[in-house]
């Protein structure tokens, strides 16, 4: 399941620099599939549309920081725990229970994130 920032959230910043796949956006910032990653053709996100990498999309959240649900990976592939809910100081990063992933599924996107 991907990670989701709640409105706990103090916009400290600690999370952002943690994300290795540039998942975490200061709210109201546009994001990009290509921040990040190494997707440079159409890439097909989980409402069904295919954008295109260098594309700004529209902020998550206005008010505060926010995880880009298709980026995420909960860090599988690259540590053993998502490192955003690790430094966390208000333990605003928790798992999004309308997101839930299998490992494996996790794992597929991340090498597809960073092929």
């Amino acid at each position: 399941m991907a990670i989701f920032i709640t409105d706990d959230c103090i916009n400290c910043g600690a999370c952002e620099p943690e994300c290795p796949n540039t998942a975490i956006y200061e709210g109201g910032v546009e994001w990009k599939m290509s921040e990040g990653t190494t997707i440079s053709e159409p890439y097909k996100i989980e409402t069904g549309d295919v954008i295109e990498p260098d594309a700004e999309q529209e902020p998550v959240s206005d008010e505060f920081y926010y995880i880009v649900p298709d980026k995420c990976t909960e860090c599988v592939g690259f540590h053993e725990e998502p490192q955003c809910a690790a430094v966390c100081p208000v333990d605003c990063c928790v798992p999004d229970p309308e997101r839930e992933e299998e490992e494996s599924v996790l794992a597929a996107r991340q090498i597809t994130l960073h092929s």
